[in-house]
């Protein structure tokens, strides 16, 4: 120890400090840096207003998925709607069951869907389930030799192990849930029971999940395939998981899925969001859980509400399960404020749902919320779709969730304390983990 301090050690032991600081360097980059420079301002070549074909066409070219349409979507609002929408789609499942979330808890609703499980894949059914290890750790060894005992395939996706430490923080943070390639869902729900009832106190969380039916189901199909494959080495193709439904070139709803990974330099799911907000016309209605999106997000958001686009963004109030998330996202308020975007905290209980709607016609949902974590680092998933009657049935929730919100005035806002100032700008040196 007195010659560390000393400074008097042999070239060798230099060496190793050397090799040991540089490691530590390096797994620190790796798990909580981003892999990539994004610019902070995009732009296209696309002037189309948001829902229309060439907006669609370029779209679905840019982004290079396929434009499904026809079939049914519908927003599911809380938990006492989603959760017997899904288990009634499960009971009757004839041949597949594929189910993947972020958290499954297996107590309460978790135990209906646990017994819905096993007695499916007891009848006949081909029953997959996909979990996030870290994100479904209660799940233990029990539940899962219970349900592969009936029948089950379970896989937990990147279980957490020293070898593969460098991935640690790279989750699983998809909804995708499809029964005989036909009834799909997505969304910000999970299996927990927090997610159980209508948002009526700090306990039940407000959230919001999209049900769709025919072509629309293959679209979240893909997501499940895709982390799938990567789980269990099989790949899901065919009739029972897709419904192989003729596409309708005049049918609406239409739509395209994105899925995203950390691997993907293109992040898909912003440009989404990006290509969604600069096409609107309008208006732009967010919900999202967490909320610190990245620069060139920003500058959309805020160049389309200066142009007189009816811009409003609901966040969580003080019932949220991530205070720094919410601090950095407030360290935000005041340049958007400023640019004429109007912001909503949601008071009743913790807001978690993650919708946005465009011109009242256009709609995006699914995983991801619109923070640098949805859309560098973990794995996600996100449908948009063209139906006007799915987008009034998002504004109509949306309306009546902002009616129980504090809306945040600039004036005000310019007047907070030095102390909140002061814990926003603390929280926003980890935005790229929120």
């Amino acid at each position: 120890m007195s010659e560390l301090l000393s400074g008097d050690l042999p070239w060798w032991a230099w060496l190793l400090l050397a090799m040991g600081f540089t490691a530590i360097v390096a797994v620190v980059a790796a798990l909580f840096l981003p892999d990539w420079h994004t610019p902070e301002d995009l732009s296209t070549t696309c002037d189309a207003e948001a829902g229309s074909e060439a907006f669609l066409g370029a779209l679905s070219r840019f982004l290079n998925v396929p434009l499904v349409r026809g079939g049914t979507a519908h927003i599911l609002q809380n938990g006492d709607v989603f959760f017997p929408t899904m288990l009634e789609a499960i009971r009757a499942a004839r041949e597949t069951i594929n189910f993947q979330v972020y958290i499954f808890e297996p107590k309460g609703i978790g135990v209906d869907f646990l017994e819905a499980f096993k007695e499916r894949a007891r009848a006949g059914v081909e029953v997959r389930l996909m979990v996030d290890a870290f994100g479904s750790h209660k799940l233990d060894k029990r539940h899962v030799r219970e349900l592969e005992e009936a029948g089950c395939q379970v896989k937990r996706f990147r279980p957490i192990k020293l070898l593969t430490l460098v991935r640690v923080f790279k989750r699983d943070h998809r909804r995708a849930i499809v029964v005989d390639g036909r009834v799909g869902f997505t969304g910000g729900g999970a299996i927990a029971e927090k997610w159980t009832g209508k948002a009526q106190d700090p306990h039940h969380w407000r959230d919001s999940m999209l049900r769709v039916e025919g072509p629309l189901a293959a679209a979240i199909q893909t997501a499940f395939g895709e982390n799938w494959v990567y789980c269990a080495g099989e790949i899901v193709a065919g009739v029972p998981f897709y419904s192989g439904e003729p596409e309708d070139r005049a049918a609406e709803p239409v739509g395209l899925a994105v899925v995203s990974s950390p691997s993907d330099s293109a992040q898909p799911i912003r440009l989404l969001f990006w290509l969604s907000f600069v096409a609107a016309r309008e208006r732009i209605w967010i919900s999202s859980s967490y909320f610190v999106p990245g620069a060139s997000i920003r500058n959309a958001i805020k160049q389309r509400a200066r142009a007189g686009v009816d811009v409003r963004i609901l966040v969580p109030g003080k019932n949220t399960d991530a205070h720094p998330v919410r601090l950095a996202g407030r360290g935000l308020y005041q340049e958007l404020l400023e640019a004429g975007v109007r912001i909503f905290e949601y008071e009743p209980t913790m807001m978690h749902a993650k919708t946005v709607v465009v011109d009242s016609r256009w709609s995006v949902l699914g995983s991801a919320n619109m923070d640098e974590r949805s859309t560098e680092i973990n794995e996600e998933n996100s449908i948009g779709v063209l139906d006007r009657d799915l987008a009034g049935e998002i504004e109509r929730g949306l309306e009546q969730d902002m009616a129980v919100s504090r809306e945040i005035d600039l004036a005000a806002w310019r007047r907070r304390s030095l102390i909140a100032r002061i814990g926003e700008r603390a929280a926003s040196l980890l935005m790229q983990q929120y």
